[in-house]
């Protein structure tokens, strides 16, 4: 019995598999061979010609409101670096430029502003993606100071006087460091420096313990300074992670002509009111032919003004348009 039950079972088992091998094979054949069930739509004259006026009726109307958002952003853009050169050293901007005894000090006007401002400096012809530079940093001494003592990448700036720098490299040695300050009337506008730089730079890529250290101490100064006073002399927070111009700076931008974030003018200013800017001309750009302009913008619920999106929008609604009208005269005179 228990041999016939054995004999049984195999052949059950056996005519099981059969057909599951002969439906994987089925299977297997039929995608190969492209045979597979599928649903394949017929694109009638009719359709195609719905689908092209379809988008084009979506996508008109939303280019038209985001290019009516982007006009709407009241954006001033002036060049400074020329006009805030002394007479006498307009033959020699360079020597003005390193000259650490005379005053930098410039002053601009601007009218007709209307808050929330945001200020942007701009840079022109100033390489930040350049492979040299890019390279020329350490991010985990930027998280752990001096803990990380591998900072190879950060050369020429490495190391100065057999001591390191904190923050090393090209990158930080070239801190932006003009300054604006904003006046109306007789009264100084206040500028939030605070939360211009990413939420994830700050807490994940600056160290919340680390301090600047020997840094623009050589004889040849890139940029800006930053204060390596610790927080307990004089409740003064110092650290990497609170130094969002540095954070920003380090951010690099891909391509020559770029604007980053100073700061922004979050109380109201009428469109008669005067706006006097003072600024320090510290950043040397005429060594190599670059360009600084202040940068004044509001913003709209797209961001600042670009009217690209706008534009594009436009575009191809319009020549989904055109191309429906087209098949639709080409369906008529051809009709089958």
């Amino acid at each position: 019995m228990d041999g016939d039950g054995g004999s049984v079972s195999a052949v059950g088992i056996e005519a099981r598999l059969v057909p599951l091998q002969s439906r994987r094979q089925r299977a297997i054949y039929q995608f190969t061979q492209q045979s597979l069930p599928a649903c394949k739509p017929v694109l009638t004259p009719a359709w195609v010609i719905i689908t092209f006026l379809l988008i084009g009726a979506i996508f008109i109307p939303v280019g038209l409101v985001s290019l009516h958002a982007s006009q709407n952003v009241v954006e001033i853009i002036e060049r400074y670096d020329a006009d805030c050169i002394p007479e006498e050293y307009q033959s020699n901007k360079v020597a003005y430029i390193r000259d650490s005894s005379i005053s930098k000090n410039c002053t601009r006007v601007h009218k007709h502003m209307k808050a929330p401002i945001h200020i942007y400096y701009q840079l022109d012809n100033f390489y930040q993606n350049h492979r040299r530079y890019v390279k020329s940093r350490s991010d985990q001494q930027l998280l752990h100071g001096l803990w990380y003592n591998d900072t190879s990448s950060c050369k020429p700036e490495e190391l100065n006087n057999g001591l390191p720098i904190v923050p090393c490299g090209l990158i930080a040695w070239s801190l932006f460091n003009d300054t604006f300050k904003f006046v109306r009337g007789s009264e100084e506008m206040k500028v939030n420096r605070k939360n211009i730089a990413w939420k994830s730079d700050r807490d994940h890529k600056f160290g919340k313990e680390v301090y600047p250290l020997n840094f623009q101490n050589g004889t040849l100064i890139g940029g800006g300074k930053l204060d390596p006073r610790i927080p307990p002399l004089d409740h003064i927070f110092d650290q990497l992670s609170d130094q969002e111009d540095l954070i920003v700076w380090m951010r690099t931008a891909a391509l020559p002509s770029f604007r980053k974030l100073y700061g922004r003018i979050e109380e109201d200013i009428e469109a008669d009111d005067v706006i006097a800017v003072y600024l320090k001309n510290n950043y040397n750009t005429y060594s190599f032919g670059g360009k600084k302009k202040l940068v004044l913008s509001t913003s709209s619920w797209l961001g600042g003004k670009n009217n690209f999106l706008g534009i594009a929008y436009i575009f191809v609604g319009s020549s989904s348009i055109f191309t429906s009208f087209v098949f639709m005269l080409l369906h008529v005179k051809n009709r089958r």
